[in-house]
């Protein structure tokens, strides 16, 4: 006789486990284990109000069926949103966190246990949730369909242990401000509630009436106000709005690129208008996928005005839900649905800027009216490209740069003439090249510098406020304070709203020497991003020390450090401040900080040392912070470092006038002289020509530029490129042009070199010990008469 059949059924199967379990307990056995079974109790009774049924428990783990995909996705985010209520008032270390997977699919039932292929695929997607996240599958994904307010992003195929075909898997999380679903009555519950009186079944038919109403006015206010003095910050003189990031409605996760952009197009949009207050994208971006509310976001920003809504897009056609809502009164000041192409998304996007000034009565320039007419590209299919390569570069790693240039390219090739790729394109080159990331794009480092100018020469012929910055950043790196700000400011004035443009122009004010401007500027930058980068808070500590009001700058570091603990170079501003406060232990301690931090990421200690009568910048590269132009600035740097550690990597300077002919002067390297270079080469000492460009140099001498090279085939200086040549014992000789105090000896006047004491100093720094640089550089040794090679 042959067995019967075993019992199977469709089900929606939800799968919990603890992240960390063995670590919990390792660390407080006892301790989790009465907190583990608070929450298994808690995780139960959720299965149960939303009628499903605990199966088995496996120590940390829960598995419990459901009739409807609904109900256990309800379940799912209901469970993950008590748990985060609950662990607000744990410790990082002490929170207990659960994975979750629900999956659809077909169970063997035996004894009121469930088996199979399913349940294997539920505990697998388990274990690709993130900590306090739902994982869930395409069956459960489609089953679903848009019943519930959540959130999908798709996270691949993946292979699922002792199952053939690989799984299609979704994040899945509540919508920002969304309210879950009262969970539904059971037929077991329901039949205990069959007496319903007459009134009972009158208040239900108004509630229906309500709720049709609801349907029917989707935008009735519903946001509880907010006073002016409920909010963080105060409220700005003029119309202030924050553009939260719209929500995804497309049925493919990957047009989530799509509707950022949008988000950001707006913003820009906005922010280029001088009658109108706008908060950076960087602050606003920080509530994407959290569920706020617009009270919430209006407190902590410090705005009037919210702008909520989301995008559809299904092949060609987009959708835009919009709404402006005014928190002081919790009212709806308008919304709209927006329908069209995407060929038609410029207009759209332009029928939402100008609901929102005509809805704000906004007065526009003349040039502000002109520019709205106008956008970077007319070809949607290039800007949709840009959007995609946007999105990858804003991740700030070297594989997604990678990822990005082809979209730019693409964009590029659709519209040669499209400014804002050209931008972007400079940007992620320039970035790629000072993060030491060209290698991961499969070029030279030396190329990606040059395809960053090639592309910014391109944007600046139709400029945009991101290449105005980009041409600042690079003025400040080679150490043109004056040039970045002009470049800046530039860029301010296409959008006075740009955080970053401020924030740019405040840091090139600072180390121009005009610290009062650039604090103010940096303060209206923090202004307009509230959850702005650390950087931020380096540049108004500078500010402060530069002003002379050191206390305010110490605490000013003590944040940036303890915001950025992984960046030296707040310690090192922050120990020179301690010094003027005569703070000198905890100057000591500081620089000590700054050597634990420069060993863990595998780098050698700075050199210290004590000093008096002398001064030394802190601030390492080749712009020197402290020199402001002015003698009061140099001297309160002086006042303040005499008695600290000193820092011989860095370079003592003393100004004569020009920049291009000042003195440099570098503590730990020794400077020589035509007859000592020519006995130096004699003997075979290393040479290293760090000048841009070279028509000649000195007979087997090796060019590493020290500044941006001009020539395709230059390398640049750098700890690497040097460490492939000598040893950090060996002897080296840096040359350029004339160092300022001895163009005197030269019949052949010209401006003063500065990159062979700047390259001495980095030599210095990266821990080599008999550094020289040659004073009177190629053109001495060219009018002594001694031999060169090429064109010399």
């Amino acid at each position: 006789m042959g067995a019967e059949p075993l019992e199977r059924k469709l089900a929606a199967i939800f799968y919990a486990d603890v992240a960390g379990y063995s670590r919990l307990t390792g660390e407080d056995e006892e301790g989790t284990h009465r907190l583990l079974s608070a929450y298994l109790d808690a995780i139960t009774d959720s299965i149960e109000r939303h009628n499903g049924k605990v199966l088995h428990f496996a120590g940390d783990a829960v598995l419990a069926d459901f009739a409807t995909v609904s109900d256990a996705l309800t379940c799912a985010a209901a469970v993950q949103q008590d748990l985060e209520h609950r662990n607000q008032a744990l410790t990082d270390d002490r929170k207990v966190q659960f994975r979750i997977g629900v999956n659809l699919g077909e169970v063997i039932v035996d004894r009121d246990e469930i088996y199979g292929e399913g349940v294997n695929i539920a505990a697998r997607l388990e274990s690709l949730a993130k900590p306090g996240g739902i994982c869930i599958s395409e069956a459960a994904r489609s089953a679903a369909g848009k019943k519930l307010p959540l959130d999908y992003e798709f996270m691949g195929e993946q292979q699922a242990k002792n199952i053939a075909e690989p799984v299609k898997a979704y994040h899945a999380q509540l919508k920002p401000g969304a309210v879950l679903p009262t969970p539904g009555v059971s037929p077991k519950i329901r039949r205990r509630r069959q007496r319903v009186s007459v009134v009972s079944a009158v208040v239900a038919l108004l509630v229906v009436g309500a709720g049709v109403i609801t349907w029917l006015a989707p935008w009735a206010p519903t946001t509880e106000p907010v006073s002016e003095e409920g909010t963080a910050l105060p409220l700005p003189d003029k119309p202030s709005i924050a553009v939260l990031p719209f929500t995804n409605m497309s049925d493919d996760p990957k047009q989530e690129y799509f509707v950022d952009g949008m988000t950001e197009d707006l913003i820009t949009d906005l922010s280029k208008l001088s009658g109108l207050f706008v908060i950076a994208r960087n602050s606003v971006f920080t509530y994407k996928g959290k569920p706020v509310k617009v009270q919430q976001v209006a407190e902590e920003l410090g705005v009037r005005y919210v702008l909520e809504g989301s995008v559809r897009r299904a092949d060609n056609q987009v959708r835009i839900n919009a709404q402006l809502i005014d928190a002081t009164t919790g009212g709806h000041v308008w919304a709209e649905r927006y329908d069209g192409s995407l060929d038609d998304v410029f207009a759209l996007q332009d029928q939402v800027t100008q609901k929102i000034v005509t809805a704000l009565a906004v007065s526009l320039t003349a040039e502000e009216e002109a520019e709205q007419a106008r956008h970077d590209t007319d070809n949607a299919e290039a800007h949709d490209a840009y959007l995609q390569g946007w999105a990858h570069y804003k991740l700030l790693t070297p594989e997604d740069f990678a990822r990005a240039i082809p979209y730019f390219e693409e964009a590029i090739g659709l519209d040669p003439n499209y400014a804002q790729a050209h931008a972007a394109l400079a940007s992620l080159y320039w970035d790629a090249f000072k993060n030491d990331w060209a290698f991961d794009l499969h070029m030279p480092s030396f190329r990606a510098e040059n395809r960053a100018n090639e592309h910014l020469e391109e944007a600046l012929k139709a400029p945009t406020p991101l290449a105005y910055i980009l041409q600042s950043r690079m003025f400040s790196s080679m150490g043109f304070p004056n040039e970045a700000v002009e470049e800046a400011e530039k860029a301010v004035a296409l959008d006075p709203n740009d955080a970053t443009a401020l924030a740019g122009f405040a840091n090139g004010l600072v180390l121009a020497g005009r610290p009062d401007e650039g604090l103010a500027l940096i303060q209206d930058a923090m202004r307009l991003d509230p959850h702005h980068p650390p950087s931020y808070l380096i540049t108004q500590g500078a500010a402060e020390f530069g002003m002379e009001r050191f206390k305010e700058a110490a605490a000013t570091f003590e944040r940036a450090v303890k915001r950025n603990p992984n960046n030296e170079l707040p310690l090192i501003y922050l120990a020179a401040s301690y010094g003027h406060l005569g703070r000198i232990k905890d100057a000591d301690d500081t620089i000590e900080a700054a050597n634990d931090l420069r060993d863990k990421l595998g780098e050698g200690d700075l050199s210290l040392e004590r000093k008096s009568n002398e001064w030394y910048s802190p601030f390492k590269g080749e712009i020197d912070f402290t020199r402001f132009g002015r003698k009061q600035a140099q001297e309160r740097v002086r006042v303040g470092l005499t008695e600290i550690p000193a820092l011989t990597w860095q370079y003592l300077v003393t100004p004569l006038g020009a920049y291009e002919n000042t003195w440099f002067e570098v503590k730990g390297a020794t400077v020589i002289d035509v007859a000592t270079a020519k006995f130096f080469h004699d003997r075979g000492v290393v040479f290293i020509d760090v000048r841009p460009e070279v028509q000649g140099w000195i007979p087997g001498a090796v060019h590493l530029s020290e500044p941006r090279p001009v020539a395709p085939s230059n390398r640049r200086l750098t700890e690497t490129t040097l460490m492939n040549i000598l040893d950090k014992t060996d002897e080296v000789v840096f040359y350029c042009g004339v160092l300022a105090q001895h163009l005197e000896k030269l019949a052949e006047k010209g401006p003063g070199c500065h990159y062979s004491p700047f390259a001495s100093a980095k030599a210095l720094t990266w821990g080599y010990q008999n550094v020289f640089y040659f004073a009177e550089g190629f053109p001495g040794w060219k009018e002594a008469g001694y031999p060169v090679e090429k064109g010399g």
